[in-house]
């Protein structure tokens, strides 16, 4: 399966909307509530144009001050209802907008969680940051500020035109005409500007992405002294994002002065129409300040929509690049087999006949037949992407394979869950993960048996399992902080910690991928003291690059080309990849 982000992915506008309004569910309440004070304070928007005319004629033009100063009166008290029910709404929405924000950020991140180790190899850490952070936050403004602004609009526009055309047929025909040529304009501009709010957003993505990457390898860069290369990197990125941006700017700018324009034109065309009716004695003065007054409270909404709508198409977009995550469903789908017994009779993990290849053009393991048996050492050898990852991966089920068949116990791996899975399989990565905590935290991360008991149980357990002395090794032993992911360890602390971390699980198989490449000699040897200690029924995988790490291998395998073969001894071992250095 394809789950690559960055290709086009568009939803009509019916869609992306009805799909935004799930999370808006559990939300009616306050949405009910918000609609209510937004028909009030439209109801007095509509009201005001009508009473201004009135009191022009009935008390201005007749000199009736009292009559004047008391609808004064009436209009200040409507302007101050129409002042608070307009922050009521504000505030209600700006709340409802937080929870949908809340909501959408933990369903795109759950979502993420699903997804298998092939979705991250396909995208860049920084766009999907962007993604949960920005484009949700585009969202968010949408529900929080625009909804409610984009209905009151679209209600006082319709309450406008039937009052432009009730009061006077022909006049408010006249002052409607000007709207045909927004109509067909935005439906010429629409597509146009939501393409180019996409391609703002992707360059953004990529810019957070390369920071990222740029931040994150640090160190590697001053190592060979290239800031220039990522300097020259970034700047290309945020060159990009500027011209995108920029682009993106200009196109949002397009419906405000054609809205503009439309409603300094209708405006005209009343007054002189107005004026005309004046003249014949069809029209009042305080009733043509009305009609003008309520072309402008339909045209008012416009421009707001066009500002509103510009909006929107940059919310779509972001929900376009949202959804293309929530719509994803992993292909790596764990049965319900909870079973932890073992079969004697049959190996403890076998594969029959399989393959895999990360990209169409390149296959890294082809129609391959192997069996491990319980209690026993396997060794991985071979080139460096000669497979020997890939191949601890489809035995950890990080992958699945493409053909053939990855057998746990004489059961297909497919169909056992992940919790056992996590607790038959343990694997040490060749660049081992820790979070902020502590080293209790990290070393008891995934293991229920540990979880809750109290400290010195689990320094009786690291004790028994020949841990004290490497524990000795952290300054404050089990409440050692560790920040920024271990940042201010060496890699050789960090590749203890997550050693004691698997071993302290007692899996059925004990996968170690360079496991000991950044160790000291002497540490290293404790640690494989601790690994003979280990039961009997354990069987361990190791994969490595120094010879001497497989010396008391019961088989040792050489990877290369597709092919898993027998190498017999370490010298054969050696051979092949002498040989296989000589052919490259």
């Amino acid at each position: 399966m394809d789950y690559n982000l960055n290709k086009e992915h568009k939803s009509s506008t019916r869609d992306a909307f009805s799909k935004m309004m799930v999370f808006l569910r559990e939300e009616r309440k306050s949405l009910t509530i918000a609609f209510v004070l937004m028909l009030a304070n439209s109801g007095i928007t509509m009201l005001t144009p009508y009473l201004i005319g009135y009191t022009i004629d009935h008390y201005i033009v007749t000199k009736m001050y009292r009559g004047l100063i008391l609808f004064s009166g009436i209009l200040l008290g409507i302007y101050l209802t129409s002042s608070v029910t307009e922050y009521l709404q504000i505030k209600i929405m700006g709340t409802v907008g937080q929870r949908v924000l809340y909501s959408l950020r933990n369903a795109v991140f759950n979502k993420i969680q699903t997804l298998p180790v092939k979705f991250f190899n396909q995208n860049k850490a920084g766009d999907l940051i962007s993604r949960i952070n920005n484009d949700t936050d585009s969202v968010n403004r949408f529900f929080s500020q625009s909804l409610m602004q984009f209905i009151d609009n679209i209600f006082l526009l319709i309450a406008t035109a039937v009052f432009l055309l009730v009061i006077n047929p022909k006049l408010g025909s006249a002052a409607l005409a000007p709207a045909i040529i927004i109509i067909v304009f935005v439906k010429l501009v629409n597509p146009l500007v939501r393409r180019k709010n996409a391609v703002s957003l992707k360059k953004f993505g990529l810019l957070s992405g390369e920071i990222q990457e740029n931040l994150a390898n640090f160190k590697t860069i001053i190592a060979f002294s290239r800031r220039d290369f990522f300097r020259k990197k970034i700047e290309e990125a945020n060159n990009e994002n500027y011209k995108a941006s920029i682009i993106a700017g200009l196109a949002n700018g397009l419906y405000e002065p054609v809205f503009t324009l439309c409603g300094n034109i209708a405006q005209l065309t009343v007054l002189s129409y107005g004026i005309y009716l004046i003249i014949h004695g069809n029209f009042t003065v305080g009733l043509l300040i009305s009609y003008i007054a309520y072309t402008n409270a339909f045209y008012r909404p416009l421009r707001q929509i066009a500002s509103l709508w510009a909006g929107f198409q940059t919310t779509m977009a972001a929900w376009d690049r949202i959804s293309v995550i929530l719509n994803m469903d992993s292909d790596l789908v764990y049965g319900p087999n909870n079973n932890n017994l073992t079969t004697p009779d049959t190996p403890l993990l076998s594969f029959h006949n399989v393959s895999f290849q990360y990209q169409p053009e390149r296959k890294i393991l082809s129609n391959i037949n192997l069996e491990l048996d319980r209690g026993k050492t396997y060794a991985f050898v071979g080139p460096t992407g000669g497979g020997k990852t890939t191949t601890a991966s489809l035995i950890a089920r990080l992958y699945d394979a493409d053909t053939g068949e990855v057998k746990l116990n004489g059961t297909p791996i497919r169909e056992f869950t992940a919790s056992v899975l996590s607790r038959k399989i343990g694997f040490i990565l060749q660049e081992p993960f820790l979070f902020d905590g502590t080293l209790r935290d990290n070393i008891v991360f995934g293991n229920e048996e540990l979880q809750d008991i109290p400290d010195q149980d689990i320094y009786n357990k690291l004790r028994n399992d020949g841990f004290e002395e490497l524990i000795k090794g952290f300054e404050d032993g089990l409440n050692t902080k560790i920040e920024d992911m271990g940042e201010s360890m060496s890699l050789g602390q960090k590749q203890i910690i997550a050693f004691i971390r698997a071993v302290l699980r007692n899996p059925d198989l004990l996968i170690l991928d360079e496991a000991t490449a950044n160790i000291d000699t002497v540490t290293e040897q404790q640690l494989q003291m601790i690994l003979d200690k280990l039961p009997e029924k354990t069987t361990k995988v190791i994969i490595a690059h120094r010879l001497n790490t497989i010396a008391n291998a019961d088989q040792i395998f050489f990877v290369n080309d597709g092919r898993i073969e027998n190498a017999g001894s370490i010298d054969h071992a050696l051979r092949l990849l002498m040989e296989n250095k000589r052919e490259s």
